[in-house]
């Protein structure tokens, strides 16, 4: 009973929970059902990858999580709370890099610190986003602004100012995709470190199947409006995609996400989604 009990207390807690929730896309002409029924625990520090096609309902899941739109049914809850709207205990970052241009690094960062709402000086809030320019590699161009930066250094202070914010929860809608391969490769392993470090319960959107691989503790496979498949990533933290490739587990993996993922692209090619 002893050993059911310390079991019990090193078992993380649900962070995040989905229950039964739909959503519908309406207007004057039409309604599409683009989430039904999804059911979904996250535990507390997870790193979740969700994969699949253009059409599926990723991002409106994601959306959702964030507060950004309202389920037509069922619920979110976060730490027991339903989510009701937008709020600190989710940092989002997305694909395009929505940095203020009349800020500089620094500037951008010291605002999501500002929005956490924290009480700190100004001295405090100046070397905490010092801390998190250079945890993503950008201490050297903490003075520049926007466009001074290359893409990629543009998603670097995306990523820190999200961090910046310290909440609990990290949701990621496809960030790295219009990076090109190296700095996404970069960027992949950064924010599986960073996010191991300090502990955060992430969502990811992806439809790259190495990205899930390389960053998910689970991956769940969607299909249009559905969770398809659930797999878990049995590969320890932190994780070298050059240390990976070719080992059984990351081959039976890959075999594994290629199927459930081809099998839903398939299906939408069949009954004409567009992708």
């Amino acid at each position: 009973m002893e050993g059911l009990q310390n079991e019990s207390k090193n078992t993380p807690k649900n962070k995040i929970e989905i229950k039964d929730v739909n959503f519908d896309y309406i207007d004057k002409k039409s309604k599409y059902e683009a989430l039904k029924d999804i059911n979904l625990s996250i535990k507390e520090g997870e790193f979740i990858c969700i994969l699949g096609a253009s059409g599926c309902g990723k991002s409106t899941l994601l959306s959702l999580l964030a507060g950004l739109n309202k389920a037509k049914s069922g619920e979110i809850l976060v730490d027991g709370n339903p989510v009701k709207g937008p709020g600190t205990d989710r940092a989002v970052v997305f694909q395009q890099y929505s940095l203020f241009p009349w800020l500089t690094v620094k500037g951008n960062v010291l605002f999501g610190i500002k929005q956490s709402g924290r009480k700190l000086g100004r001295k405090e809030r100046e070397k905490l986003a010092e801390k998190y320019v250079e945890s993503v590699g950008l201490s050297g161009a903490i003075n520049r602004y926007p466009s001074q930066l290359s893409g990629g250094m543009k998603q670097r202070v995306a990523v820190a100012r999200a961090l910046a914010l310290e909440s609990d929860i990290l949701l990621l809608d496809e960030p790295f995709g219009a990076i090109d391969p190296r700095l996404r490769l970069e960027l992949q392993e950064l924010v599986s470190k960073l996010c191991t470090e300090n502990h955060k319960t992430v969502v990811f959107i992806t439809h790259d199947i190495d990205e899930a691989i390389l960053l998910a503790d689970r991956v769940v496979v969607m299909e249009p409006g559905r969770i398809k498949n659930i797999i878990k990533v049995r590969l320890s933290h932190p994780r070298i995609r050059e240390e990976l490739s070719g080992t059984d587990e990351y081959e039976k993996l890959h075999r594994q996400l290629i199927s459930a993922f081809y099998d839903q692209v398939e299906e939408q090619i069949d009954a004409g989604v567009a992708l």
